[in-house]
């Protein structure tokens, strides 16, 4: 069969290195396989003596001793095999401008010449023509795909994995409509090395084949998408009966789910509330009792058109395992024919029309090139147009403000019949459950979207509360806004193709500009006044701290502000003095596009970010506006407080303004009246049987509101081992200065049959301590090492941790509770420290002081309340099933010690054995088995 490519020959180069500095580092494995007629056709692979000490995190890495190539030849010696081996062919490796660089300085340095081989990268190819995939790690690619790679960060077996990865890749360019292969061409002028000559070969076959457009695309203008089918409420609903006796829910459940008397038991106890009286109910379900399927079955019977159930998560990845997982499995038991769908701000939704735009424009970087190449790919697969299936960590980057939907009803548009979001709200509309994040539901609970008086189940309700807080914080970040301000004027008056210049000879258009210098200097000083007058609010602070940063950060409550009128003067004359540049601008860009009805791109691009600046003037006009309406509501701003953020603590111009929700009962008390009957449910609501703290941290005192505790459905100390250090040669607690000494050795000791470990601090400054003592030892080389603020975002840390077969996270904060892995199970959870909230952190200290005010006891009340319930989530990270099973270890000795231990211990679900810290060692490198304990 002709193909795409057959007639060249590729070479699939991989090298392992004792480093990455090219010249200086030396080879130690030359890896490669030879691509032919579309087929791998032979490999080679040399050990390389590189007269070089290897590196333990290198020998970590690819398991190459220095005993493995202290007798092999030096690369001299291969030098003109490899020479031979690469004649004529195309090079490729999986990060090109590694591989190719590194062998031409070896070749240089040994007096061979340097290749000038065609050169294509296989990260780049396989980020345009996967789209979706989580991760573009080779060992991850590979998995992924389900290609052969038996041993990773090895060079043989790399270089055969990546020349399966390119014929995939073949493969699947090869299936493209033409349309879009076309407008890949054209892009990928821009990508590294020689990868254009891919998409141009492969574009250029397929065109002789002249194939037509499978009917599931449409073609619109010269992008081709997949066709979409538009959701509608099915006709064939019926009115079922709830199966009231185990006798009917044993045979809906035969073959599909197991019965198990304590999740039929909390079904029973839901589908009762749905149809009594009550307005709301708090309940514990304990991991692993089928909470998600548990309310979804005894709430389904209950829909019926025009009713709609209403569910809000934290997270997304529990809203994916609700969509994929847990409603499937309810509608299939059930038998019942109900619609759902996601519920998310337009922003996750592609603009198409943006989007095409976006196509005309020159490309500024290679992560932008690489994304309009991805999206052109991703528009054939996608039945939503969700940007989140893209997987990208990045929505912060300029390109995805072009391509973002702005959330208007698109009409009139060529694009507006199949307008992605416009979709999305047609199928929300028909839906019969609604799934969204509890912040947006925060936001928008007055949305139509959600029907008349629908249900509402707030999973994960720990988190409610501090969640509407959070959506109800802003600020004004008055040093980005002096620097929008100030390329603003570069656009204008000062910069490298300035307006001013090239319009010289216009006098309309000096004179606006004149003024547009004359403005956005009084916009600075009223940014500056304001600045000085917070600045010198640091006196009455209630807190302050340093941050690693050197930021300083500082807490005012609202009782500061005696001078409020002050306050709203200066605010005024910022909001004016926005208006009047906002003004000036806009006319600037009326006359600029009346000038002509065509530019060329580099105007146009001007114009485009001349455009882009009034949009950030009316962000801090919306920004100054919203604190103004604050300022003017004294009950408002009375519940409220203050955070400067000081980036240089000794410049008042270096103030930043952040204000904080301190109580939200009113705000709740809003969203609890827009919904008829409301679950509140999560593994972490008691303390000890007593829901008192969730129903105040709820603001539920008012409501008619029911409790229930639902008991596990297995025997939590057959698959929980909990273990407590107890040794008077341990520290009682590992305070700061004693992780590194502690924590470290803990770890290199007993780690090494556990694959999945989470290890949870109480603050980031221990996490870069541990990190640090541990990343380059031998007993982790086959663990992926992920520390929160070292390693990347938190995202990028879960996304590796479920990706990768062994990996350790060294968490803090949202690590306890917050973060949500999904499916990937943890086998280890060692807990450093009870988790009490910092007192000295400036947003804790606002709440606190609000309570004490309250007359209420900070310490029982709110401190060991929070403490416990995330000490329970941290415990909890274990079970997410009946089949889990594993260890939970607590190095904080105060749980025995101290007035307050035994409140924890009885909140616990399973009792923890006391262990000294041989014992505990002994017992984390056995791993999990409950019948042989070393302990008192």
């Amino acid at each position: 069969m002709n193909q795409a490519l057959s007639d060249q020959v590729f070479a699939v180069v991989d090298l392992e290195t004792t480093g990455t500095r090219r010249g200086q580092d030396r080879i130690i494995q030359f890896g490669c396989a030879i691509i032919k007629n579309r087929q791998i056709i032979k490999t080679y692979s040399f050990l390389i003596n590189p007269e070089a000490d290897i590196p333990q995190a290198v020998q970590n890495l690819t398991g190459i001793k220095p005993t493995d190539v202290i007798n092999q030849p030096v690369f001299k010696k291969y030098a003109a095999q490899i020479e031979d081996i690469l004649q004529d062919t195309v090079f490729v490796a999986h990060n090109i401008n590694f591989d190719l660089p590194f062998l031409n300085a070896e070749l240089a340095a040994n007096s061979f010449p340097k290749l000038h081989n065609r050169a294509i990268d296989t990260v780049e190819l396989s980020k345009i023509a996967f789209p979706t995939l989580p991760s573009y790690r080779l060992s991850d690619l590979t998995h992924s795909l389900n290609l052969k790679h038996t041993n990773p960060h090895q060079a043989d077996s790399d270089a055969y994995a990546t020349a399966s990865l390119l014929l995939k890749i073949f493969d699947k360019l090869e299936t493209l409509p033409q349309s879009t292969l076309n407008t890949l061409t054209s892009l990928s002028k821009g990508l590294l090395r020689d990868t254009q000559f891919i998409f141009k070969e492969i574009s250029e076959f397929t065109r002789q084949e002249k194939r037509p457009l499978p009917k599931k695309y449409r073609q619109v203008h010269s992008l081709v998408l997949k066709k979409q089918d538009q959701v509608l409420h099915s006709d064939n609903a019926k009115k079922a009966i709830f199966p009231k006796s185990d006798e009917d829910k044993k045979q809906l459940f035969k073959g599909k789910l197991e019965f198990r008397p304590a999740q039929v038991n909390l079904i029973n106890k839901l589908h009762a509330f749905f149809n009594n009286e009550r307005k709301a109910i708090l309940v514990e379900a304990p991991s692993g009792t089928g909470k998600s399927f548990s309310y979804l079955f005894s709430c389904l019977y209950n829909l019926y058109r025009g009713q709609k159930l209403v569910i809000a998560t934290p997270t997304m990845i529990l809203q994916n395992q609700l969509i994929e997982k847990d409603l499937p499995l309810a509608l299939q038991v059930s038998g019942l024919d109900l619609s759902s769908q996601v519920v998310k701000a337009s922003r996750h939704y592609l603009d198409l029309d943006g989007f095409e735009q976006s196509l005309k424009k020159k490309t500024e970087n290679q992560e932008t090139l690489i994304l309009k190449m991805k999206i052109l790919i991703w528009l054939t697969e996608t039945s939503t147009g969700d940007l989140d299936e893209l997987h990208t960590t990045n929505f912060a980057a300029p390109y995805f403000a072009q391509v973002q939907h702005p959330g208007d009803a698109r009409v009139g548009t060529v694009f507006s019949p199949y307008d992605f979001w416009n979709l999305a709200r047609y199928r929300q509309e028909q839906a019969d459950i609604l799934i969204t994040n509890q912040a947006y539901l925060a936001n928008h609970y007055q949305d139509s979207i959600w029907g008349q008086n629908p249900y509402l189940i707030v999973d994960e309700a720990h988190r409610f509360s501090d969640i509407v807080m959070n959506s109800r914080n802003n600020s004004l970040q008055f040093e980005s806004f002096w620097g929008m301000l100030s390329h603003l004027r570069n656009i204008i008056l000062f910069g490298e193709d300035n307006i001013a210049q090239d319009y010289k000879n216009s006098p309309v258009i000096a004179n606006l500009a004149d003024k547009a210098d004359s403005t956005i200097g009084d916009v600075i000083h009223a940014i500056n006044d304001l600045q000085t007058y917070l600045y010198n609010k640091k006196d009455t602070a209630i807190a302050r701290k340093i941050l690693p940063n050197g930021h300083l950060q500082v807490a005012v409550e609202s009782e500061a502000f005696t001078d409020l009128d002050k306050f709203l003067q200066l605010l005024a004359s910022l909001q004016n003095k926005i208006e009047e540049i906002r003004t000036i601008v806009n006319q600037l860009l009326g006359i600029l596009y009346q000038i002509s009805d065509s530019f060329l791109p580099r105007e146009e691009a001007r114009l485009n970010e001349l455009s882009e600046q009034v949009d950030l003037l009316d962000y801090y006009s919306e920004q100054a506006y919203l604190l103004s309406d604050l300022l003017n509501d004294h009950e408002q701003f009375s519940n409220c407080g203050l955070v400067l953020d000081v980036t240089n603590p000794a410049d008042p111009l270096a103030t930043n303004l952040n204000w904080m929700l301190l109580d939200p009962r009113f705000e709740l008390e809003k969203i609890y009246a827009c919904f008829k009957k409301i679950v509140f449910i999560s593994a972490t609501l008691s303390n000890n049987g007593d829901f008192s703290f969730s129903k105040k941290n709820l603001s539920l005192t008012k409501l008619d509101c029911a409790e229930f505790y639902s008991n596990y459905n297995f025997k939590l100390e057959q698959q929980v081992l909990a273990l407590s250090l107890v040794d008077s040669k341990a520290p009682l607690y590992p305070s700061d200065d004693l992780y590194r000494d502690f924590v470290a050795p803990l770890l290199l000791n007993s780690i090494k049959k556990q694959d999945k470990v989470l290890v949870l601090f109480t603050n980031l400054e221990a996490i870069a301590d541990v990190y640090s003592a541990i990343v380059t030892r031998p007993e982790f080389k086959d663990f992926e090492l992920l520390a929160q603020g070292v390693t990347g975002s938190n995202e990028k840390i879960v996304k590796r941790f479920n990706v990768a077969k062994r990996a350790i996270i060294l968490g803090a904060n949202s690590f306890w509770e917050g973060v949500d892995f999904g499916q990937t199970k943890v086998n280890l959870v060692i807990a450093t420290k009870l988790p009490f909230e910092s007192p000295d952190q400036v947003e804790v200290k606002l709440r606190q002081t609000n309570l004490s005010r309250q007359g209420i006891d900070v310490f029982s009340e709110d401190s060991l309340p929070r403490a416990i319930l995330r000490l329970k989530q941290g415990m909890g990270r274990l079970i997410r099933s009946p089949k889990d099973s594993g260890i939970f270890a607590l190095l904080d000795q105060r749980i025995w010690t101290s007035n307050y231990g035994p409140e924890f211990l009885d909140s616990l679900p399973g009792r923890p054995v006391q262990v000294n810290l041989d014992e505990l060692e002994k017992n984390i490198r056995k791993g999990y088995d409950k019948d042989n304990v070393s302990g008192k």
